[in-house]
């Protein structure tokens, strides 16, 4: 095939993730590949420390008008970089920022997303896209042009095509394999977050001080902590989460990419939220892997957490749920990077 360039925009740390397995093959392969990004949390120190360069066209900001005004702002500098580059596709997860850019420059997008519960930036968005590729279990429609796979997002870095847990990582932080747990509070800052509140100052004191009987509590956080819990807040480079996560006696937290990034693992995973997710109500309801709770049931999942730590031969039990579950889902990066190449091939003959 002739040799095409690919504009891939980051917007989210998990984003960076989900692209890079693809974004080797591609260079590998020969093809052109063009990284912008967003200053949202740890993205930019993620990007530099996987060695990617990229260009940075915005920083997140908060609230309907902050994110108003960074829409502007991103996609105005996307266009510049677009009309000098001259990329074959643009790809991202969520889409808002490259569909409206290549609709104005003629260039195909491709979405990917997940998140139902982004419901503004979906509707302005999916009538824009090439195409929107989701999960099977995706709740809704993305309208006439919606692909479907039967993965998760986070099958496209930890399937273990992808991803071999290394136990000399948390072994470097002190920590035993199976004697710790990873819990996560978000900052509840992203468009879809508008008018969503987590876990309270209070409910985070009683989660944690209740799962520190059991084992070491290693805390990530985007937000600030409780005065008693800084000092269990992770200190680990965030490439490197995945391999402390794949040790992990249980996952606990806001966030639901975390959540199904335990699943794919193998561990036991808690989320609580205000709004649920396809993904981890499937890897509850078909698997057994996820717990859902929304934020006033916390005393319930604090309650499943203690029983599943009190449970024998919990590692060994998850190892075998996730068997079951590999054997049912397709390596994403795999279909992905085959997908992509297609769709530009299709469209140029289509275009000739």
């Amino acid at each position: 095939m002739k040799k095409i360039s690919i504009l891939v925009d980051i917007s989210h740390p998990a984003h960076v993730h989900f692209f890079l397995p693809s974004v080797m093959i591609w260079r590998e392969e020969g093809h052109r590949v063009l990284i912008t990004s967003r200053d949202k949390d740890i993205t930019l120190q993620l990007l530099e420390n996987l060695g990617l360069e990229h260009t940075c066209l915005s920083r997140a900001r908060r609230r309907a008008l902050g994110l108003l005004l960074e829409m502007v702002e991103h996609e105005t500098r996307l266009l510049g970089v677009v009309r000098k580059f001259r990329p074959d596709v643009m790809l991202e997860i969520g889409g808002t920022f490259i569909v409206h850019a290549g609709k104005l420059a003629r260039i195909p997008t491709i979405v990917f997303t997940d998140t139902e519960n982004a419901r503004l930036a979906n509707r302005i968005t999916f009538p824009f896209a090439g195409c929107v590729c989701t999960p099977k279990c995706f709740q809704g429609s993305a309208g006439s042009r919606h692909v479907i796979y039967d993965g998760y997002h986070e099958l496209a870095y930890l399937h273990p095509n992808r991803f071999q847990p290394d136990p000399a990582v948390p072994a470097s932080a002190g920590l035993v394999p199976g004697g710790y747990i990873v819990i996560r509070f978000v900052g509840w800052t992203a468009g879809h977050d508008i008018g969503v509140k987590g876990l309270s100052p209070e409910a985070k004191l009683k989660l944690v001080r209740t799962l520190m009987r059991s084992g070491r509590v290693i805390i990530s956080s985007e937000s600030s902590l409780p005065k008693e819990l800084e000092a269990c807040r992770m200190t680990m480079s965030p490439e490197r989460v995945h391999h402390l996560l794949a040790f992990a006696r249980l996952y606990v937290g806001e966030s639901a990419t975390m959540a199904s990034e335990s699943a794919v693992l193998g561990i036991p995973a808690i989320f609580i939220s205000p709004e649920g997710r396809g993904y981890t109500d499937e890897e509850e309801e078909c698997y057994g892997m996820v717990f859902n709770f929304r934020v006033p049931q916390v005393d319930m999942a604090i309650q499943r957490a203690q029983e599943l730590l009190n449970r024998p031969n919990l590692g060994a039990e998850w190892q075998e749920k996730r068997r079951a579950l590999l054997r049912d889902k397709i390596d994403v990066t795999a279909w992905m990077t085959r997908f992509v190449l297609d769709f530009v091939k299709q469209r140029r003959k289509r275009d000739h």
